[in-house]
């Protein structure tokens, strides 16, 4: 069989199918629209109704995008003749290889559906995954979105989020803020509680939590003082900065001694 021959062949096709041809284009570029389309909306929608708990729905807008697409293939091939049944059964024989090759990314997929429903962090909690340290942005169909707390964009797969220990800072509504210093080992012990419960309460703390001060160690010479401060976990940082520099303030104050670091 000759050039003139298979470009004879070609051309009488692409004649005789130009309306499928057509279109199976026209319902690629639907589709692949309607698919971010509609992503788009419904992950905008859950959002806006789960203010609390904005995390599942970038997850279900991305797999609402991927049937859309998988839909508007299965059509395609229809526009050819190609039966539901064959597309089917050759869909499931690609998929098996498929799942084989990329086994790593299928982890990920099932890994992101057991975050969501398992929910060790939410969107906007600070976490840390044996390393992945984060505020979480965004839980996707295969990875995780998170922002460090410079302002570095970081971006995780859910297999390694899934099979991690998490440290989640902030999903509990209170941290506690500890902080240790040195006062002379004669010091009036009651007297050091009520000035420093002065200084360390309010700002950050909820009305009824009660700042705690112990005798962590004692020497010949002094005592270390543990101070264990209850706050908002998403002032923990501030609270934790305002709270030292207070209590180095109220000991220097009184006794001549710093807290230690």
């Amino acid at each position: 069989m000759n050039d003139a021959t298979i470009f004879g062949i070609s051309t009488a096709w692409i004649i005789s199918n130009a309306w499928s041809v057509l279109v199976a284009i026209i319902v690629l570029i639907a589709g692949w629209f309607i698919a971010g389309l509609l992503s788009r909306y419904v992950t905008g929608l859950l959002s806006t109704r789960l203010r609390h708990n904005a995390t599942i729905a970038p997850l279900i807008g991305q797999a609402l995008r991927y049937g859309v697409l998988f839909v508007t293939i299965i059509i395609v091939l229809g526009q050819f003749g190609v039966q539901t049944a064959s597309i089917l059964a050759v869909l499931g024989a690609a998929g098996l290889a498929v799942a084989l090759a990329l086994q790593g990314t299928l982890s990920n997929i099932a890994a992101g559906i057991m975050l969501v429903f398992l929910r060790p962090f939410n969107v906007g909690d600070y976490i840390d995954a044996d390393g992945i340290v984060g505020t979480v942005v965004e839980v996707g169909l295969f990875a995780t979105q998170l922002r460090t707390i410079d302002g570095v964009y970081l971006f995780a797969p859910n297999s390694k989020l899934s099979n991690a220990k998490i440290l989640n800072y902030t999903r509990e509504q209170s941290r506690v803020v500890e902080v240790k210093f040195n006062v002379p080992r004669t010091a009036n012990l009651d007297e050091l509680r009520r000035t420093l419960d002065q200084q360390v309460r309010g700002d950050f703390s909820d009305s009824s939590a009660h700042p705690e001060f112990w005798v962590d160690t004692l020497n010949d010479a002094n005592m270390v003082i543990v101070a264990r401060v209850p706050v908002q976990s998403r002032d923990w940082w501030e609270a934790r900065s305002i709270i030292q520099e207070r209590i180095r303030n109220a000991v220097d104050s009184a006794n001549g001694f710093a807290p230690s670091a």
